[in-house]
């Protein structure tokens, strides 16, 4: 199992591109809707002039920031009209507890459900799971992602509306390796290969 020291080492492994399939349940109508995105996070470092501008929205100091990412997503459902995208990306800052690296606050300049700058919650679990918990005007989100191994990477959320609608997704998240990584991965396994004797 992946062991990770803090939120920002959590998403530096995330970084790259990754292809998701998703399941949604609603549950008030008792139906499920599949769905699937292609996702790519790329690493910003603090003194990224967007961490810093994400900060100073938030009304917090960038000096406490630790860097974050860059997330873009193109993706579908099953139930979409014909004028549905599910497309955007989005800057998030992490912000750890400065007593406990493993906490903290998750800032971004717009959110998955509602396009308004938000600050969620977030802490590692005992199986190095990040959990994070973001509260809306009109709902509360809970996401947990974890890694089953290096190119995998789960994801659950449960999405309550204060009128009472719910809906739970469950989301496979696969690496999409690049030719030269797909190539070098061959040759690691090539030369671990054992040498057998053909023959004269």
């Amino acid at each position: 199992m992946q062991s990770f020291a803090d939120a920002k080492e959590f998403f530096q492994y995330s970084a790259g591109k990754w292809r998701s399939r998703r399941v949604t349940h609603h549950l008030p109508f008792r139906r499920a809707e599949s769905g699937g995105s292609d996702i790519k996070v790329e690493n910003l470092e603090k003194d990224d002039e967007r961490i810093i501008e994400i900060c100073g929205m938030h009304e917090m100091d960038a000096a406490n920031s630790v860097g974050g990412s860059y997330v873009t997503w193109a993706g579908s459902m099953q139930w979409d009209k014909a004028d549905e995208n599910h497309d955007g990306s989005t800057v998030f800052a992490l912000i750890p507890d400065p007593e406990n690296p493993r906490q903290g606050k998750l800032l971004r300049e717009r959110g998955y459900a509602e396009i308004v700058p938000v600050a969620g919650e977030y802490h590692l679990d005992e199986e190095n799971g990040l959990v994070l918990t973001t509260e809306y005007d009109t709902m509360t989100i809970y996401e947990r992602f974890w890694f089953a191994n290096e190119n995998l990477r789960l994801r659950t959320s449960t999405v309550k509306r204060f009128g009472g609608f719910n809906t739970t997704t469950f989301c496979m998240e696969e690496r999409v390796q690049t030719e030269e990584e797909a190539n070098q991965e061959a040759i690691a396994s090539n030369e671990a290969q054992p040498y057998a004797f053909s023959g004269w």
